[in-house]
């Protein structure tokens, strides 16, 4: 439940806020108003969150794991340019995780306003709030770096009690007029959208929109909980959320003639509907809650990093596991970004309800792009295009009338959420768009016909070993066709005699946990193609894996033993290795174009940021040797000196 639900399970906390305050206070709005108006959320999370995401989009499983790059992996085989929504999606998706944790913590901090005690020594002052919320924040992100093994057993319990508390405060109000039963009739949701009560129009679809934000995080984490405990637990969860907005919404109609609520400049039904004697308790479950949320979306958003990492999307990032399961990571880079984000954003926009207005545009977009994706493999996949067709329709109309809503919120904060969307998508773009570059400038040749003079090598007795076994990974290998500059490397930069050459290829799948490989000594017993065949969410751990394989290959007698006289190791049979890392760098003698030009400077600029490729492939405490060879693209510019006579 805190996993899953933490997001959209924190919705309540600032949805009718936010409607209320969209609409100029509690003295403007009117019963047919506030009816309508949570008519409008019950639909948004039936259409939008239960049939959209728990009854579709769960189906569109990639073996038990969900999300937008998942679901891209199911499709991109068919039609490349998917790749540009997937971008789309992820970007806009972590931008989400940018704003989540800054928009629920305030606002559950600013529940403290409510009690009186709190208001004796600090008035309204909006700085303790921010403090407050800061020091939350930065506990947090401190936090992940030793794991969530702790909190991650409370987050069941706890949410739990926060989802039973959501619907029995709901229904305290609720029981005072059942009248309110009647938004569930979709007739009020479109008449509050034309009445003239409602001063947004369309656009108070912006504010609606907040309260199914976490369907997609919904989708996302299908991985860590599986389809079948959604399915059960998702009808008590939207119960509870539906109890409760009905439950301010009965508390709004009763008093929002009342003088002494009029006069006050921000209102939050969700904290005011509470017993007094309640409210000190509601905050401390809020602010647990909205904890509990931002750790989901800290979590997803490295999970998110990872498999973009893996899909070739974004550089290589150091990735720890400080938790006891491997779905426990941590980025460091990620966490820092995120934390400076959210701190950035809390110390900009102050408030929640100026939070909220940048809050809500960019998962709009994420959800358009998961519905493009999902027509795809409900037309490719299943084989249904009518159905494809029918739901992408429906969906994409629905979600484009709340996207259009919510890009009016541009200019009051929301790009804010574009500008972090924009830096990730053009990040992931020039990565793109660079490794497709970098494959047309390197020139593909046969392994096999350079056979010959590898074996001579060797066998050359007056070349000393530089190692027993010299291991290149290579970016792409097809058959035993490999990049060039790899047999440069052996052959021209300097012989590098070897008793076994081994060219590695690591392989992302479109599953998320393959542990597959292939192997091809091409009729020897001193060259080793190897195919590694890993799952976008598997570690990749070269160092381990070729310890397993060279075994394997002495073992079963395809390759020599490699008996070490001096080892700490009694009868080690496997000699020592050495990793040669062959780095591109542009050749300045190339023709190319200033954008293909630009795009890669970019991507040795972003590089930086990047861990090393020891610490990506395991190999930190491994020999690595890092040679230079130039990428040359195109035609090579001439020289055309001419001797001066003297």
């Amino acid at each position: 439940m805190g996993v899953v639900y933490g997001d959209i399970g924190t919705s309540p906390l600032y949805v009718m806020k936010a409607i209320i305050a969209g609409n100029g206070g509690l003295s403007r709005i009117s019963e047919d108003f506030v009816i309508g108006s949570v008519s409008l959320i019950f639909w948004t999370l039936t259409l939008l969150t239960s049939v959209k995401y728990v009854m579709i989009a769960l189906n569109a499983d990639n073996h038990g794991e969900g999300g937008i790059f998942s679901l891209y992996s199911l499709v991109r085989h068919n039609h490349k340019w998917l790749i540009i929504p997937a971008i789309i999606g992820g970007g806009a998706l972590l931008a989400d995780g940018v704003l989540t944790p800054a928009v629920t913590v305030t606002t559950a901090i600013e529940g403290l306003r409510d009690i009186p005690i709190f208001t004796h020594y600090f008035g309204h002052s909006q700085e303790v709030i921010i403090i407050i919320t800061l020091s939350i924040l930065l506990f947090l992100f401190a936090l992940q770096q030793f794991g969530t093994d702790i909190v991650g057993r409370v987050f069941g319990p706890a949410m739990l009690l926060w989802f039973t508390f959501l619907g029995l405060t709901g229904l305290i109000n609720l029981v005072t007029d059942w009248s309110v039963l009647r938004a569930l009739n979709p007739y009020y949701a479109i008449k509050v959208l034309f009445m003239s009560e409602n001063k947004l129009g369309l656009f108070i679809l912006g504010n609606v929109f907040l309260a199914t934000t976490g369907a997609e995080a919904l989708y996302s984490d299908l991985g860590h909980v599986g389809k079948k405990n959604i399915h059960f637990s998702w009808p008590y969860v939207k119960l509870c959320l539906v109890l409760n907005y009905l439950g301010q919404t009965a508390w709004i109609i009763q008093h929002k003639s009342q003088a002494s609520f009029n006069q006050m400049d921000e209102i939050n039904p969700f904290f005011m509907q509470l017993p007094p004697s309640w409210i000190l308790m509601g905050v401390i479950f809020a602010t647990m809650a909205a904890i509990i949320a931002s750790q989901a979306l800290i979590s997803g958003s490295f999970t998110l990093v990872s498999e973009a990492i893996k899909l070739k999307l974004l550089p290589r990032l150091q990735i720890l596991y400080p938790g006891s399961s491997i779905g426990q990571m941590y980025i460091p880079t990620i966490n820092i970004l995120l934390w400076m984000a959210c701190s950035f954003i809390v110390l900009t926009f102050k408030t929640s309800s100026h939070m909220e207005a940048a809050y809500g545009l960019s998962i709009t977009i994420t959800m358009l792009m998961t519905t493009l994706l999902l027509s795809s493999y409900i037309r490719i996949n299943l084989k249904k295009h009518l159905l494809g067709i029918i739901i992408t329709g429906f969906f994409a109309t629905l979600e484009l009338m709340f996207f259009l809503s919510s890009a009016a919120k541009f200019f009051k904060g929301g790009y804010v959420a574009i500008a972090i969307a924009l830096v990730i998508i053009s990040i992931m773009l020039i990565w793109l768009f660079a490794n497709k570059i970098k494959q047309e400038m390197l020139k593909q040749v046969h392994l096999k016909a350079y056979l010959p003079k590898l074996l001579a090598l060797q066998a050359d007795d007056s070349i000393p070993y530089t190692q027993t076994n010299l291991v290149y990974l290579v970016s792409s290998m097809k058959d035993d066709w490999i990049e060039e500059h790899y047999i440069y490397s052996i052959l021209d930069k300097k012989p590098k005699r070897a008793q076994v050459y081994w060219f590695i290829n690591v392989e992302v799948t479109d599953e998320p946990y393959t542990q597959t490989y292939t192997v091809d000594t091409m009729g020897t017993d001193s060259v080793v193609l190897v195919k590694l065949f890993l799952g976008f969410r598997m570690p990749q751990t070269v160092n381990l894996y070729l310890r397993q394989i060279i075994h394997e290959l002495i073992d079963s007698g395809r390759i020599k033993a490699q008996p070490q006289k001096y080892s700490i190791t009694n009868d080690r049979q496997v000699g020592d290795f050495q990793f040669v890392f062959v780095d591109e760098k542009l050749s300045n003698i190339s023709k190319i174009s200033r954008v293909k030009r630009f795009i890669m400077d970019s991507k040795i600029f972003i590089k930086h940021l990047a861990t090393s490729v020891e610490s990506w492939f395991g190999l930190e405490y491994s020999e690595v040797l890092h040679e230079m060879v130039p990428l040359q693209y195109g035609e090579i510019l001439e020289s055309k000196l001419v001797e001066k006579k003297k």
